[in-house]
Protein backbone atom coordinates (compact mmCIF):
# COMPACT_ATOMS: atom_id res chain seq x y z
CA UNK A 1 0.00 0.00 0.00
CA UNK A 2 1.19 3.22 -0.93
CA UNK A 3 2.37 5.74 2.06
CA UNK A 4 -0.21 8.45 2.80
CA UNK A 5 1.49 11.95 4.11
CA UNK A 6 0.56 13.05 7.96
CA UNK A 7 -1.34 15.89 6.90
CA UNK A 8 -4.10 13.63 4.73
CA UNK A 9 -3.33 10.50 7.43
CA UNK A 10 -4.74 12.74 10.15
CA UNK A 11 -6.78 14.83 8.40
CA UNK A 12 -9.79 15.85 11.42
CA UNK A 13 -12.95 13.84 11.34
CA UNK A 14 -15.02 15.51 13.30
CA UNK A 15 -15.00 19.07 15.21
CA UNK A 16 -13.89 17.93 18.60
CA UNK A 17 -10.41 16.81 16.29
CA UNK A 18 -10.17 20.58 14.96
CA UNK A 19 -7.04 21.94 16.42
CA UNK A 20 -7.03 26.16 16.78
CA UNK A 21 -10.29 26.95 15.72
CA UNK A 22 -12.46 27.15 18.83
CA UNK A 23 -14.38 30.05 17.45
CA UNK A 24 -15.56 28.92 14.79
CA UNK A 25 -16.28 25.30 15.91
CA UNK A 26 -18.37 26.53 18.43
CA UNK A 27 -20.75 29.05 16.12
CA UNK A 28 -20.93 25.72 14.15
CA UNK A 29 -21.96 23.18 16.39
CA UNK A 30 -24.71 25.58 17.78
CA UNK A 31 -25.82 26.26 14.41
CA UNK A 32 -26.43 22.40 14.00
CA UNK A 33 -27.96 21.85 17.46
CA UNK A 34 -30.57 24.59 16.90
CA UNK A 35 -30.88 23.85 13.60
CA UNK A 36 -30.30 27.10 12.34
CA UNK A 37 -28.18 26.59 9.42
CA UNK A 38 -26.93 29.01 6.97
CA UNK A 39 -27.13 29.00 3.21
CA UNK A 40 -23.91 30.16 2.62
CA UNK A 41 -20.35 30.66 4.49
CA UNK A 42 -17.26 32.06 3.42
CA UNK A 43 -13.93 30.69 5.16
CA UNK A 44 -11.58 32.57 5.54
CA UNK A 45 -7.27 32.56 6.55
CA UNK A 46 -4.13 31.98 5.91
CA UNK A 47 -3.43 27.93 4.32
CA UNK A 48 -3.26 24.99 6.85
CA UNK A 49 -5.51 26.30 9.27
CA UNK A 50 -8.65 24.13 8.34
CA UNK A 51 -11.00 25.96 5.94
CA UNK A 52 -11.43 22.90 3.78
CA UNK A 53 -11.27 20.34 6.62
CA UNK A 54 -14.15 21.72 8.50
CA UNK A 55 -15.76 22.15 5.63
CA UNK A 56 -16.08 18.68 5.00
CA UNK A 57 -17.10 17.72 8.71
CA UNK A 58 -19.31 20.70 8.16
CA UNK A 59 -21.29 18.96 4.89
CA UNK A 60 -21.03 15.75 6.80
CA UNK A 61 -22.35 16.98 9.79
CA UNK A 62 -26.00 18.41 7.91
CA UNK A 63 -26.42 14.68 6.16
CA UNK A 64 -25.58 12.42 9.40
CA UNK A 65 -28.11 10.14 10.57
CA UNK A 66 -26.68 10.24 13.98
CA UNK A 67 -25.38 13.46 14.61
CA UNK A 68 -23.22 13.68 17.99
CA UNK A 69 -21.73 16.66 20.15
CA UNK A 70 -18.66 16.62 17.57
CA UNK A 71 -21.13 16.43 14.70
CA UNK A 72 -20.49 13.61 12.08
CA UNK A 73 -20.79 10.04 13.75
CA UNK A 74 -18.74 8.88 11.27
CA UNK A 75 -20.30 5.30 11.30
CA UNK A 76 -23.55 5.71 9.49
CA UNK A 77 -23.69 5.08 5.80
CA UNK A 78 -23.74 8.88 4.61
CA UNK A 79 -20.57 9.66 6.63
CA UNK A 80 -19.52 7.22 4.78
CA UNK A 81 -20.25 7.55 1.44
CA UNK A 82 -19.13 11.30 2.27
CA UNK A 83 -15.96 10.11 3.66
CA UNK A 84 -15.34 7.43 0.23
CA UNK A 85 -15.76 10.64 -2.14
CA UNK A 86 -19.03 8.19 -3.06
CA UNK A 87 -21.53 10.68 -2.39
CA UNK A 88 -23.22 12.80 -4.86
CA UNK A 89 -24.56 15.59 -2.01
CA UNK A 90 -21.57 16.53 -1.63
CA UNK A 91 -19.58 18.39 -4.66
CA UNK A 92 -16.43 20.09 -4.51
CA UNK A 93 -14.86 22.15 -6.82
CA UNK A 94 -11.24 23.74 -6.98
CA UNK A 95 -11.70 27.36 -8.79
CA UNK A 96 -8.08 27.98 -9.61
CA UNK A 97 -8.37 24.81 -12.24
CA UNK A 98 -12.19 25.87 -12.89
CA UNK A 99 -12.65 29.60 -12.73
CA UNK A 100 -14.41 30.30 -15.70
CA UNK A 101 -18.34 30.83 -16.24
CA UNK A 102 -19.11 27.31 -17.50
CA UNK A 103 -17.74 26.04 -14.60
CA UNK A 104 -19.95 27.78 -12.24
CA UNK A 105 -23.07 27.17 -14.68
CA UNK A 106 -22.71 23.70 -14.22
CA UNK A 107 -22.89 23.83 -10.55
CA UNK A 108 -25.61 25.92 -11.09
CA UNK A 109 -27.95 23.47 -13.16
CA UNK A 110 -26.98 20.79 -10.77
CA UNK A 111 -28.68 22.82 -8.02
CA UNK A 112 -32.28 22.51 -9.37
CA UNK A 113 -32.13 18.39 -8.43
CA UNK A 114 -32.80 17.86 -4.88
CA UNK A 115 -30.50 14.66 -2.94
CA UNK A 116 -31.52 11.68 -3.81
CA UNK A 117 -30.34 10.43 -0.27
CA UNK A 118 -29.66 12.53 2.60
CA UNK A 119 -30.61 16.12 3.80
CA UNK A 120 -28.50 18.58 2.33
CA UNK A 121 -26.42 18.86 -1.00
CA UNK A 122 -22.99 20.61 -0.20
CA UNK A 123 -20.97 22.67 -2.68
CA UNK A 124 -17.39 23.17 -1.36
CA UNK A 125 -15.72 26.24 -3.75
CA UNK A 126 -11.55 25.98 -2.72
CA UNK A 127 -9.57 28.95 -3.82
CA UNK A 128 -13.35 30.85 -4.46
CA UNK A 129 -11.32 34.41 -5.11
CA UNK A 130 -9.73 32.66 -8.24
CA UNK A 131 -12.71 32.70 -10.08
CA UNK A 132 -13.19 35.25 -12.78
CA UNK A 133 -15.61 37.94 -13.08
CA UNK A 134 -17.88 36.69 -15.06
CA UNK A 135 -18.05 33.20 -12.88
CA UNK A 136 -19.33 35.46 -9.93
CA UNK A 137 -21.87 36.91 -11.58
CA UNK A 138 -23.29 33.58 -12.88
CA UNK A 139 -23.18 32.41 -8.95
CA UNK A 140 -24.50 35.40 -7.62
CA UNK A 141 -28.23 34.87 -7.92
CA UNK A 142 -28.11 31.30 -6.72
CA UNK A 143 -25.72 32.01 -3.69
CA UNK A 144 -28.33 34.35 -2.36
CA UNK A 145 -31.51 32.49 -3.37
CA UNK A 146 -30.54 28.78 -3.09
CA UNK A 147 -33.21 25.90 -2.86
CA UNK A 148 -33.48 24.99 0.98
CA UNK A 149 -31.57 21.84 0.62
CA UNK A 150 -28.51 23.45 -0.72
CA UNK A 151 -25.76 24.75 1.44
CA UNK A 152 -22.60 26.76 -0.25
CA UNK A 153 -19.00 26.95 1.77
CA UNK A 154 -16.47 29.17 0.04
CA UNK A 155 -13.20 29.13 1.04
CA UNK A 156 -10.43 31.29 0.66
CA UNK A 157 -7.08 32.54 1.24
CA UNK A 158 -7.37 36.14 0.01
CA UNK A 159 -10.46 37.56 0.59
CA UNK A 160 -9.88 40.94 -0.16
CA UNK A 161 -10.48 39.79 -4.01
CA UNK A 162 -13.54 38.49 -3.44
CA UNK A 163 -16.77 41.16 -4.84
CA UNK A 164 -18.83 42.36 -2.26
CA UNK A 165 -21.98 41.91 -3.77
CA UNK A 166 -20.51 37.92 -2.80
CA UNK A 167 -19.45 38.67 0.85
CA UNK A 168 -22.97 40.68 1.71
CA UNK A 169 -24.71 37.30 0.93
CA UNK A 170 -22.23 35.07 2.92
CA UNK A 171 -21.99 34.06 6.75
CA UNK A 172 -18.07 35.07 7.20
CA UNK A 173 -15.52 33.10 9.51
CA UNK A 174 -11.80 33.92 10.09
CA UNK A 175 -9.33 31.02 10.69
CA UNK A 176 -6.73 32.37 13.01
CA UNK A 177 -2.85 31.02 12.78
CA UNK A 178 -2.84 28.64 15.37
CA UNK A 179 -0.32 28.58 17.59
CA UNK A 180 2.86 27.37 18.67
CA UNK A 181 1.61 25.54 21.63
CA UNK A 182 -1.22 24.23 19.56
CA UNK A 183 0.43 23.21 16.81
CA UNK A 184 3.58 21.52 19.27
CA UNK A 185 1.10 19.51 21.39
CA UNK A 186 -0.37 18.18 18.17
CA UNK A 187 2.88 17.29 16.71
CA UNK A 188 4.10 15.50 19.59
CA UNK A 189 0.82 13.29 19.79
CA UNK A 190 1.01 12.61 16.40
CA UNK A 191 4.80 11.36 16.72
CA UNK A 192 3.63 9.38 19.51
CA UNK A 193 1.15 7.46 17.19
CA UNK A 194 3.51 6.95 14.42
CA UNK A 195 6.10 5.81 17.12
CA UNK A 196 8.69 8.79 16.13
CA UNK A 197 10.82 9.74 19.13
CA UNK A 198 11.46 13.65 19.15
CA UNK A 199 12.93 16.22 21.53
CA UNK A 200 10.32 18.88 22.70
CA UNK A 201 12.66 21.52 21.55
CA UNK A 202 12.90 19.79 17.66
CA UNK A 203 9.02 19.48 18.16
CA UNK A 204 8.40 23.41 18.75
CA UNK A 205 11.16 24.73 16.31
CA UNK A 206 8.86 22.88 13.71
CA UNK A 207 5.64 24.55 15.49
CA UNK A 208 7.49 27.71 14.93
CA UNK A 209 8.66 27.15 11.54
CA UNK A 210 5.46 26.34 10.19
CA UNK A 211 4.00 30.03 10.65
CA UNK A 212 0.67 29.39 12.20
CA UNK A 213 -0.66 26.08 9.53
CA UNK A 214 -1.14 22.75 10.98
CA UNK A 215 -0.43 21.05 8.03
CA UNK A 216 3.16 23.18 6.93
CA UNK A 217 3.67 21.43 10.68
CA UNK A 218 3.03 18.10 9.47
CA UNK A 219 4.60 18.01 6.36
CA UNK A 220 7.72 19.40 8.11
CA UNK A 221 7.36 16.62 10.51
CA UNK A 222 7.54 14.23 7.35
CA UNK A 223 9.88 15.43 5.79
CA UNK A 224 12.38 15.56 8.96
CA UNK A 225 11.30 11.92 10.22
CA UNK A 226 11.69 10.32 6.44
CA UNK A 227 15.54 11.93 6.55
CA UNK A 228 16.15 10.38 10.02
CA UNK A 229 14.40 7.29 9.68
CA UNK A 230 13.94 5.15 12.94
CA UNK A 231 16.20 7.88 14.83
CA UNK A 232 15.65 9.90 17.15
CA UNK A 233 14.29 13.61 16.16
CA UNK A 234 16.84 15.99 17.76
CA UNK A 235 16.80 19.83 17.50
CA UNK A 236 20.20 19.33 15.57
CA UNK A 237 18.75 17.00 12.75
CA UNK A 238 15.84 19.63 12.43
CA UNK A 239 18.22 22.29 11.73
CA UNK A 240 19.81 20.00 9.39
CA UNK A 241 16.91 19.00 7.32
CA UNK A 242 15.32 22.35 7.32
CA UNK A 243 18.53 24.23 5.82
CA UNK A 244 18.37 26.58 9.23
CA UNK A 245 20.85 27.88 11.32
CA UNK A 246 21.17 28.11 15.77
CA UNK A 247 20.04 31.09 17.10
CA UNK A 248 24.04 31.15 17.83
CA UNK A 249 24.51 32.44 14.87
CA UNK A 250 22.63 35.54 14.99
CA UNK A 251 24.12 36.01 18.23
CA UNK A 252 27.46 36.14 16.53
CA UNK A 253 26.53 38.15 13.76
CA UNK A 254 24.71 40.78 15.36
CA UNK A 255 28.00 41.12 17.95
CA UNK A 256 29.76 41.76 14.79
CA UNK A 257 27.89 44.62 13.70
CA UNK A 258 27.54 46.13 16.94
CA UNK A 259 30.69 46.26 17.25
CA UNK A 260 31.22 47.88 13.67
CA UNK A 261 33.51 44.97 12.69
CA UNK A 262 33.18 43.91 8.95
CA UNK A 263 35.27 41.01 8.88
CA UNK A 264 33.97 39.29 11.54
CA UNK A 265 30.39 39.95 10.19
CA UNK A 266 31.14 38.62 6.47
CA UNK A 267 32.84 35.92 8.06
CA UNK A 268 29.81 34.98 9.55
CA UNK A 269 27.75 35.61 6.06
CA UNK A 270 30.52 33.32 4.90
CA UNK A 271 29.57 30.25 7.30
CA UNK A 272 26.20 30.44 6.58
CA UNK A 273 27.00 30.34 2.64
CA UNK A 274 29.24 27.30 3.40
CA UNK A 275 27.07 25.17 4.97
CA UNK A 276 23.96 25.82 2.17
CA UNK A 277 21.46 27.82 4.10
CA UNK A 278 19.04 29.71 2.12
CA UNK A 279 20.09 33.95 2.56
CA UNK A 280 16.74 34.73 2.23
CA UNK A 281 15.15 32.43 5.31
CA UNK A 282 18.60 33.86 6.79
CA UNK A 283 17.86 37.39 6.48
CA UNK A 284 14.18 36.71 7.62
CA UNK A 285 14.98 35.07 10.89
CA UNK A 286 17.38 37.29 11.87
CA UNK A 287 14.92 39.84 11.88
CA UNK A 288 12.59 37.69 13.93
CA UNK A 289 15.88 37.70 16.52
CA UNK A 290 15.90 41.48 16.66
CA UNK A 291 12.29 41.65 17.28
CA UNK A 292 13.21 39.36 20.29
CA UNK A 293 15.97 41.69 21.12
CA UNK A 294 13.51 44.77 20.95
CA UNK A 295 10.89 43.12 22.99
CA UNK A 296 13.58 41.73 25.79
CA UNK A 297 15.18 45.36 26.12
CA UNK A 298 11.41 47.03 26.20
CA UNK A 299 9.55 44.94 28.72
CA UNK A 300 10.45 42.94 31.84
CA UNK A 301 7.98 40.02 31.93
CA UNK A 302 8.42 38.92 28.31
CA UNK A 303 8.82 35.20 28.36
CA UNK A 304 5.24 34.73 27.09
CA UNK A 305 6.06 37.05 23.93
CA UNK A 306 8.62 34.90 23.11
CA UNK A 307 9.35 31.59 21.59
CA UNK A 308 12.88 30.69 23.26
CA UNK A 309 14.15 28.76 25.74
CA UNK A 310 15.16 30.07 28.85
CA UNK A 311 18.83 30.21 27.97
CA UNK A 312 18.32 31.70 25.33
CA UNK A 313 15.92 34.67 26.87
CA UNK A 314 19.23 35.13 29.62
CA UNK A 315 21.38 35.69 26.50
CA UNK A 316 19.25 38.16 24.95
CA UNK A 317 19.02 40.46 28.00
CA UNK A 318 22.79 39.82 27.86
CA UNK A 319 22.69 41.34 24.72
CA UNK A 320 20.21 44.17 24.74
CA UNK A 321 23.05 45.93 26.93
CA UNK A 322 25.35 46.35 24.22
CA UNK A 323 22.84 47.84 21.62
CA UNK A 324 20.26 51.17 21.54
CA UNK A 325 16.67 50.66 20.84
CA UNK A 326 17.12 53.03 17.80
CA UNK A 327 20.28 51.08 16.57
CA UNK A 328 17.78 48.06 16.59
CA UNK A 329 15.19 49.73 14.62
CA UNK A 330 17.55 50.46 11.69
CA UNK A 331 18.99 47.39 11.30
CA UNK A 332 15.44 45.72 11.00
CA UNK A 333 14.83 48.52 8.48
CA UNK A 334 18.02 47.46 6.44
CA UNK A 335 17.18 44.05 6.63
CA UNK A 336 13.20 44.37 6.04
CA UNK A 337 14.39 46.32 2.84
CA UNK A 338 16.86 43.36 2.13
CA UNK A 339 14.06 41.01 2.64
CA UNK A 340 11.97 42.32 -0.03
CA UNK A 341 14.54 42.91 -2.38
CA UNK A 342 16.71 39.66 -1.75
CA UNK A 343 13.79 37.34 -3.32
CA UNK A 344 14.36 38.39 -7.14
CA UNK A 345 18.21 39.16 -6.71
CA UNK A 346 20.66 37.23 -8.95
CA UNK A 347 23.70 37.55 -6.85
CA UNK A 348 22.05 37.36 -3.44
CA UNK A 349 25.05 37.01 -1.22
CA UNK A 350 26.71 39.98 -2.48
CA UNK A 351 23.42 41.68 -1.47
CA UNK A 352 23.34 40.51 1.88
CA UNK A 353 27.27 41.46 2.29
CA UNK A 354 26.15 45.58 1.28
CA UNK A 355 23.15 45.38 3.49
CA UNK A 356 25.45 44.06 6.31
CA UNK A 357 28.30 46.53 5.56
CA UNK A 358 25.61 49.13 5.75
CA UNK A 359 24.92 48.28 9.19
CA UNK A 360 28.56 48.19 10.68
CA UNK A 361 29.25 52.13 8.52
CA UNK A 362 25.79 54.07 9.06
CA UNK A 363 28.13 57.34 7.20
CA UNK A 364 27.36 55.23 4.01
CA UNK A 365 23.70 56.47 4.97
CA UNK A 366 22.00 59.74 5.16
CA UNK A 367 18.50 58.42 6.66
CA UNK A 368 17.52 59.71 10.29
CA UNK A 369 18.35 56.72 12.25
CA UNK A 370 21.69 56.52 10.09
CA UNK A 371 22.77 59.89 11.30
CA UNK A 372 21.63 59.20 15.20
CA UNK A 373 24.15 56.08 14.93
CA UNK A 374 26.74 58.40 13.79
CA UNK A 375 26.59 61.13 16.71
CA UNK A 376 26.13 58.20 19.27
CA UNK A 377 29.81 56.68 17.53
CA UNK A 378 31.39 60.16 18.16
CA UNK A 379 29.60 61.05 21.05
CA UNK A 380 31.45 57.50 22.70
CA UNK A 381 34.60 58.88 21.23
CA UNK A 382 34.61 62.09 22.93
CA UNK A 383 34.00 60.32 25.96
CA UNK A 384 37.01 58.68 25.56
CA UNK A 385 38.80 61.72 24.50
CA UNK A 386 39.79 59.82 21.08
CA UNK A 387 39.21 63.02 18.81
CA UNK A 388 40.96 65.77 17.55
CA UNK A 389 40.32 69.28 17.86
CA UNK A 390 41.12 71.43 14.98
CA UNK A 391 40.89 74.46 16.73
CA UNK A 392 43.90 73.61 19.18
CA UNK A 393 46.22 72.04 16.67
CA UNK A 394 49.49 70.43 18.08
CA UNK A 395 47.85 71.32 22.02
CA UNK A 396 47.24 68.48 24.36
CA UNK A 397 44.13 67.96 26.39
CA UNK A 398 44.56 68.50 30.56
CA UNK A 399 45.67 65.52 32.29
CA UNK A 400 46.42 63.59 28.81
CA UNK A 401 50.07 62.43 27.70
CA UNK A 402 51.01 63.61 24.61
CA UNK A 403 51.13 60.83 21.68
CA UNK A 404 53.48 60.26 19.23
CA UNK A 405 52.55 61.76 15.75
CA UNK A 406 50.92 59.68 13.16
CA UNK A 407 53.29 59.49 10.50
CA UNK A 408 52.38 61.24 7.20
CA UNK A 409 50.84 59.76 4.16
CA UNK A 410 52.59 59.41 1.34
CA UNK A 411 51.43 61.94 -1.48
CA UNK A 412 49.17 60.04 -4.37
CA UNK A 413 51.75 59.63 -7.47
CA UNK A 414 51.20 61.66 -10.45
CA UNK A 415 50.94 59.58 -13.47
CA UNK A 416 50.41 60.36 -16.99
CA UNK A 417 47.05 59.92 -18.68
CA UNK A 418 46.42 57.08 -20.29
CA UNK A 419 45.97 56.19 -23.56
CA UNK A 420 43.02 54.09 -25.54
CA UNK A 421 45.28 51.18 -25.52
CA UNK A 422 46.12 51.38 -21.60
CA UNK A 423 42.19 51.34 -20.71
CA UNK A 424 42.09 48.08 -23.26
CA UNK A 425 44.59 46.93 -21.38
CA UNK A 426 42.84 47.51 -17.73
CA UNK A 427 39.98 45.62 -18.93
CA UNK A 428 42.11 42.35 -20.19
CA UNK A 429 43.80 42.33 -16.68
CA UNK A 430 40.40 43.36 -14.72
CA UNK A 431 40.40 40.55 -12.30
CA UNK A 432 44.19 41.07 -11.48
CA UNK A 433 43.77 44.41 -10.74
CA UNK A 434 40.64 44.53 -8.34
CA UNK A 435 41.57 40.73 -7.17
CA UNK A 436 44.02 42.45 -4.20
CA UNK A 437 41.27 44.73 -2.94
CA UNK A 438 39.08 44.31 -0.11
CA UNK A 439 36.71 41.63 -0.15
CA UNK A 440 33.58 43.17 0.08
CA UNK A 441 34.94 46.11 -1.99
CA UNK A 442 36.03 43.41 -4.74
CA UNK A 443 32.71 41.56 -4.81
CA UNK A 444 30.42 45.03 -5.33
CA UNK A 445 33.14 45.50 -8.38
CA UNK A 446 32.76 42.15 -9.67
CA UNK A 447 29.02 42.40 -9.79
CA UNK A 448 28.79 45.62 -11.57
CA UNK A 449 29.27 46.17 -15.51
CA UNK A 450 32.86 47.43 -17.27
CA UNK A 451 32.32 49.38 -20.04
CA UNK A 452 34.40 51.74 -21.91
CA UNK A 453 33.47 56.12 -23.01
CA UNK A 454 32.31 56.61 -26.31
CA UNK A 455 35.81 58.09 -27.27
CA UNK A 456 37.52 54.62 -26.02
CA UNK A 457 39.53 57.21 -23.27
CA UNK A 458 37.67 56.41 -19.86
CA UNK A 459 36.28 53.61 -18.09
CA UNK A 460 32.53 53.22 -17.40
CA UNK A 461 31.52 50.88 -14.31
CA UNK A 462 27.45 50.52 -14.41
CA UNK A 463 25.02 48.84 -12.45
CA UNK A 464 21.44 48.93 -12.25
CA UNK A 465 21.92 48.45 -8.52
CA UNK A 466 21.77 52.05 -7.07
CA UNK A 467 23.22 50.33 -3.53
CA UNK A 468 26.64 49.32 -5.38
CA UNK A 469 27.08 52.38 -7.42
CA UNK A 470 26.25 54.35 -4.47
CA UNK A 471 28.71 52.59 -2.67
CA UNK A 472 31.79 52.67 -5.36
CA UNK A 473 30.50 56.46 -5.85
CA UNK A 474 31.77 57.20 -2.39
CA UNK A 475 34.64 59.48 -2.41
CA UNK A 476 36.95 56.88 -0.06
CA UNK A 477 35.83 53.43 -2.02
CA UNK A 478 36.22 55.75 -5.79
CA UNK A 479 39.73 56.02 -5.02
CA UNK A 480 40.87 52.91 -3.78
CA UNK A 481 39.52 51.09 -7.18
CA UNK A 482 41.17 54.62 -8.84
CA UNK A 483 44.67 53.58 -7.30
CA UNK A 484 44.32 49.95 -8.01
CA UNK A 485 43.91 50.69 -11.53
CA UNK A 486 46.75 53.52 -11.98
CA UNK A 487 49.29 51.87 -9.72
CA UNK A 488 49.01 48.87 -11.66
CA UNK A 489 48.90 50.35 -15.15
CA UNK A 490 51.50 53.28 -14.06
CA UNK A 491 48.93 55.61 -15.93
CA UNK A 492 46.28 58.00 -14.87
CA UNK A 493 43.26 56.27 -16.08
CA UNK A 494 39.94 58.17 -16.15
CA UNK A 495 36.39 56.27 -14.71
CA UNK A 496 33.12 57.11 -14.31
CA UNK A 497 30.43 55.25 -11.79
CA UNK A 498 26.89 55.60 -13.53
CA UNK A 499 23.65 54.05 -12.13
CA UNK A 500 21.74 52.37 -15.55
CA UNK A 501 18.02 51.15 -15.78
CA UNK A 502 18.20 47.17 -16.10
CA UNK A 503 16.66 47.89 -20.16
CA UNK A 504 19.90 49.74 -20.88
CA UNK A 505 21.96 46.33 -19.38
CA UNK A 506 19.88 44.01 -21.33
CA UNK A 507 20.37 46.42 -24.68
CA UNK A 508 23.61 46.74 -24.67
CA UNK A 509 24.17 50.18 -24.52
CA UNK A 510 27.10 49.65 -21.99
CA UNK A 511 28.92 46.69 -23.46
CA UNK A 512 31.27 44.54 -21.00
CA UNK A 513 34.28 45.74 -22.43
CA UNK A 514 36.29 43.03 -20.65
CA UNK A 515 34.11 40.31 -21.61
CA UNK A 516 34.53 41.29 -25.14
CA UNK A 517 38.20 41.85 -25.00
CA UNK A 518 38.63 38.67 -22.97
CA UNK A 519 36.56 36.56 -25.95
CA UNK A 520 39.40 37.84 -28.43
CA UNK A 521 36.93 40.66 -30.02
CA UNK A 522 38.96 43.10 -31.68
CA UNK A 523 37.59 46.46 -30.07
CA UNK A 524 38.45 49.52 -31.91
CA UNK A 525 35.72 51.80 -31.39
CA UNK A 526 32.72 51.35 -28.42
CA UNK A 527 29.91 53.54 -28.61
CA UNK A 528 28.15 54.62 -24.98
Amino acid sequence: MSYTALYRKFRPNNFGEVKGQDHIVTTLKNQLKLGRIGHAYLFTGTRGTGKTSVAKIMARAVNCENPDENGPCGECPMCKSILSQSSMNVIEMDAASNNGVDNVREIVDSVQYSPAEGRYKVYIIDEVHMLSTGAFNALLKTLEEPPAYVIFILATTEVNKIPITILSRCQRYDFHRISIDTIASQLKDLSSKEGVEAEDKAIRYIAKTADGSMRDALSLLDQCTAFYLGEELTYDKVLDVLGAVDTEVFRRILDAVIAKDVRGALSVIEEVCVLGRELGWFINEWIWYMRNLLIVSRISDCEDMIEMSADNIRMLKEQSEKVTDDELVRYIRILSELSSKIRYAAQKRILVEVEVIKMCRPQMENDYESLLDRIRQLEALAEQGAYNNPGNAGETPAGQTPTPEQPVKPARKIYPSALKEDVKMVASKWQEIIGGMDPALYGIVRGMTLSVSGDGGSLVLASPDESFTGIMQNEKNYNVLKEAINDYIGKEVQINVIHISEQEEKSGVYPNLERLINSGIKVDVLKS
